[in-house]
């Protein structure tokens, strides 16, 4: 798991983390409104959203390794090709095929964890996972910022691409074929024909519930990897140097709960680490735009952290939990499809939002749909996480 999934997760996250201070800035210089920017931004979501049911459905025909490797490739070409774009449709279509390779990787990486990993210590396992992605964006946004701010904005997506390559060799090198055992359940489905149609028929009450809770979820994490750039930029007048500053000090705040939360998730339930994380995320929404320089809106960002490190890789181990075995890649394809609604209408509701009002109503919307989400996962999905019955015990 090391060499083959936490070391590339680290390497990728940290590149992704580059461009995060960046992006928002780099299409905003094309002369393009907050509605056509949050489209920019949400393109790699729409792509995601594009590419999840095929790669559920790849990972049966070329297996996890290949999957993996194709959606890698993918997304590393389109985003170092943003160096020559001047175009918005470009960028969008750039970002699009971005967001198509992740979905790729993420369904391939999301079924190999969850064949490797059982589910007693899952969420520990998954939670790992999701600090590593936290720290990549901690590191990411404030080195991005620094190399930005002396080199100039298009320099960042080669640098991208540079990083980028060394976990793309790390899979080629690392990761296992699919063994036997996936092997055979895929057999087994083939045989019964459990395919896209059959998932969706068998699991549509919990892809209803618990997919809508994650459909909010994700959307207020997407939106703030968008409010926060353009609410520094435009709202406070910070410079990209310290908008990084900003973003990485929030993802600070996320690497100290990444532990903890993958421990609650193990010992008490999934609940107990997903309902306080987007609760304490629509706080911190509600409290951004009263922020009027650099520390306040720092506090701001520092408690969206606190909220999502909190829920480190919850959505991840509740699609695991979920997943039935024998059709692991098809339901994780329509899981993330749903999620990656979310993680698209995130950027184009705050853009939409503030280009029609203003940057602080948008806020406020996100702020509203992180308690949606709190709401649902409290009151409408079941805890997943079964305990242990001891004999004799009433």
């Amino acid at each position: 798991m090391v060499l083959s999934v936490y070391l590339p997760a680290l390497i990728i996250s940290f590149s992704e983390g580059l461009l995060i201070p960046v992006l928002p800035i780099f299409v905003r210089e094309m002369d393009a409104s907050y509605a056509l920017v949050g489209l920019v931004l949400a393109g790699e979501g729409l792509g995601m959203l594009i590419g999840d049911v095929p790669a559920g459905m790849l990972l049966r025909r070329i297996g996890r390794k290949g999957t993996m490797l194709l959606g890698l490739s993918g997304a590393l070409l389109s985003t170092v090709a943003l160096s020559w774009v001047g175009s918005l449709s470009v960028a969008f279509l750039c970002r699009l095929i971005t967001g198509f390779g992740y979905a790729l990787w993420g369904v391939s990486r999301h079924a190999y964890v969850a064949d490797m990993v059982r589910v007693a210590s899952r969420g520990r396992a998954i939670a790992f996972l999701g600090g590593l992605f936290r720290i990549g964006h901690f590191v990411g946004p404030m080195v991005g910022g620094i190399v930005a701010a002396r080199y100039g904005l298009r320099t960042m997506f080669p640098a991208f691409g540079a990083v980028y390559a060394m976990a793309l060799l790390m899979v080629v090198a690392f990761v296992r074929p699919a063994g036997s055992t996936q092997q055979q359940g895929a057999a087994r489905s083939a045989a019964h024909d459990n395919h896209l149609l059959s998932t969706l028929k068998a699991h549509y009450r919990v892809l209803a519930s618990a997919g809508a809770g994650q459909l909010f979820a994700q959307a207020i994490r997407a939106g703030r990897d968008a409010i926060i750039p353009l609410y520094a930029a435009d709202a406070l007048g910070l410079d990209v140097r310290s908008i990084g500053f900003v973003v990485s000090i929030g993802m600070a705040a996320e690497v100290l709960l990444f532990y903890p939360a993958g421990w609650i998730m193990d010992r008490w339930g999934r609940k107990y680490a997903i309902v306080p994380c987007f609760a304490i995320q629509a706080v911190g929404m509600f409290f951004l735009p009263f922020a009027a320089d650099l520390a306040s809106l720092a506090a701001a960002a520092v408690l969206i952290g606190l909220g999502n490190g909190l829920g480190s890789g919850s959505m991840m181990v509740l699609g695991a939990d979920l997943a039935p075995p024998e059709t692991r890649g098809e339901f994780l394809g329509l899981w993330r499809l749903i999620g990656d609604a979310g993680s698209s209408g995130g950027p184009l509701a705050v853009g939409n939002v503030a280009g029609l009002i203003t940057l602080p109503v948008a806020a406020w919307v996100m702020c509203a749909v992180g308690l949606t989400a709190a709401a649902i996962f409290a009151l409408l999905v079941p805890e997943t996480l079964k305990r242990r019955r001891v004999p004799g015990a009433r």
